[in-house]
């Protein structure tokens, strides 16, 4: 039997506001299978961005439950969840998120080591780099590298421990057309190549076309339809 890789029910967050209660997220569900890729859109404010964090453990939901891979969330403590997302969750951030001082090869190598599996890393590191076309660019450090470059390196960062999810958060906000349709054509291709289940947040409507399901949240509630239908 396969277990589904996301698993949300009753999902809900809500927080003080001014003295009052505001809602973020009401009631959402969600399923996600091994290998899946699935897309997060709606307006600035829907609850995409909590919906991740709410996913990835790193806040709390108010109402429901959270499985990752089989786990339940809410029988880890704050180092359970940060030792589940080291082993089990790859991330991409529309902003990079890469390390200043760090080399291109030492970002990638970063996942590995907290997640207590530094011997190798740097052969592994150095095979996902050239797999997306950093090869000549392993000792640059982040300034030196281009926006697009910088999020091949994210990318190879995300994909490197072989995550069973990715969780991308507006991979392409800040690159250009051109530059963000290769970094796509970059992301669909390594999660098809190591089965990771990938969940992305996006404003772009091409984007999320080439998920097999689009998700949408308005006034804080999940709504989905599905884009392929299964072969």
């Amino acid at each position: 039997m396969t277990v589904d890789v996301i698993v949300a029910q009753d999902l809900g967050k809500t927080v003080a506001d001014a003295g009052d209660a505001l809602t973020i997220l009401a009631g959402v569900d969600l399923r996600v299978p091994a290998g899946q890729t699935v897309a997060i859109t709606g307006a600035s404010g829907s609850g995409k961005s909590t919906l991740l964090a709410l996913l990835a453990g790193l806040d709390l939901p108010s109402t429901g439950r959270v499985w990752i891979d089989g786990v339940d969330l809410a029988s880890l403590d704050e180092n359970g969840r940060a030792d589940l997302r080291a082993q089990k969750i790859g991330f991409v951030f529309q902003n990079f998120q890469l390390i200043d001082h760090y080399t291109a090869l030492e970002n990638v190598m970063l996942p590995l080591e907290i997640s207590g599996r530094a011997h190798g890393a740097v052969d592994l590191a150095t095979t996902l780099l050239h797999a997306v076309g950093l090869g000549q660019r392993l000792h640059h450090r982040p300034a030196l590298l281009s926006g697009g470059e910088q999020q091949r390196v994210a990318l190879a960062r995300a994909f490197v421990g072989s995550p069973r999810l990715v969780l991308a958060d507006e991979p392409t906000g800040n690159l250009d057309a051109a530059t963000g349709g290769r970094v796509v054509d970059l992301m669909f291709r390594l999660s098809a190549q190591t089965g990771a289940t990938l969940l992305l947040v996006t404003h772009d409507a091409a984007l999320a076309a080439r998920c097999d399901r689009i998700c949408t949240l308005h006034a804080g509630r999940l709504s989905e339809r599905p884009q392929r239908e299964a072969a």
